[in-house]
């Protein structure tokens, strides 16, 4: 049972953006019932700082690392990994906004049983959400593709720093951090960069520990986030497109199970078909409305 009361019949609309009333009160009700799965996309964290990989109408901004490339190549591990030792300081200094906020406040209220997110950056649980499953993984940690040695972003970090020292001081420190948590580099800087080497078994093969385009998602983090969906009463998608299949699955699999699912993002959604009620607009507008609706 939910643990708000009964609404007003007054909305608090989203003052930033313009959303027609009718659909954010079937919003508002879908929520107001409780038992609510938040299935997240990078539209979360954009206020935050941390962009996206794609613009509202789909098309892809960035050109994400690719799961292969980065395993099968030394020479684009050691890219990646100049970008991101320049990149991560900006990255971590991210702080969850007003999104991330509400989706706590509403786990607080009882409505959201739990949150499956799509991004790495772990500014949902910074907010204060407890019950978080990170679909794709996290980039706090850094797993050994040999011996399988998890170390902490913060250890490799340092590491990186020893073995380069005076790289951060040759670097442009005002380049845009990208989706992955890495800047773009000049390829002669990117040459003399020295990588990272596990300390167990001494290869250089570290990878954050997160699925890289590509790649694939853990099966037992697939079968949570299935029967979360499955004992959902509402599946509510927050800032993304579902573009990639990762997400969509289980849009898919509760419009399936007679679900409904309920959108709030920029732009249209590769589950359309699938969706009850669509909002069209920033989730920093329409969630902290939302809370304030509910009982904030």
């Amino acid at each position: 049972m939910s643990a708000v009361g009964p609404l007003d019949s007054a909305l608090t609309l989203p003052a930033q953006t313009s959303v027609e009333p009718g659909r954010y009160a079937r919003l508002r009700e879908l929520v107001r019932a409780g038992g609510v799965v938040a299935l997240t996309g990078a539209g979360m964290s954009t206020a935050s700082g941390i962009p996206d990989y794609r613009g509202p109408d789909g098309t892809r901004r960035v050109q994400p690392m690719q799961h292969g490339e980065f395993v099968g190549s030394a020479d684009v591990r050691r890219r990646y990994w100049a970008r991101a030792y320049v990149g991560w300081t900006r990255f971590a200094a991210a702080r969850p906004n007003a999104a991330h906020r509400a989706v706590a406040d509403l786990e607080r209220l009882g409505l959201v049983r739990h949150v499956i997110t799509q991004n790495v950056d772990g500014l949902h649980q910074q907010a204060g959400s407890r019950r978080v499953l990170e679909l794709h993984g996290t980039l706090s940690s850094v797993v050994c593709l040999d011996c399988g040695e998890v170390t902490t972003r913060a250890q490799v970090q340092d590491w990186l720093a020893e073995a380069n020292p005076g790289f951060l001081a040759v670097v442009d420190a005002t380049s845009p951090v990208r989706p992955d948590g890495d800047v773009a580099l000049p390829e002669a800087q990117v040459e003399r960069f020295r990588t990272p080497r596990c300390l167990v078994c001494g290869q250089d093969r570290l990878k954050p520990d997160v699925v890289f385009f590509g790649g694939s998602v853990d099966k037992e983090v697939v079968a949570r986030a299935y029967t979360f969906v499955e004992q959902a009463r509402t599946l509510l998608v927050l800032g993304s497109s579902l573009q990639v299949m990762s997400g969509y699955r289980f849009v898919r699999r509760a419009a399936r199970e007679g679900i409904p699912v309920a959108v709030v993002t920029r732009g249209g959604t590769r589950g359309d078909a699938e969706t009850t009620v669509g909002v069209d607009a920033l989730v920093g507008d329409v969630l902290p409305a939302l809370v304030a609706d509910l009982g904030g």
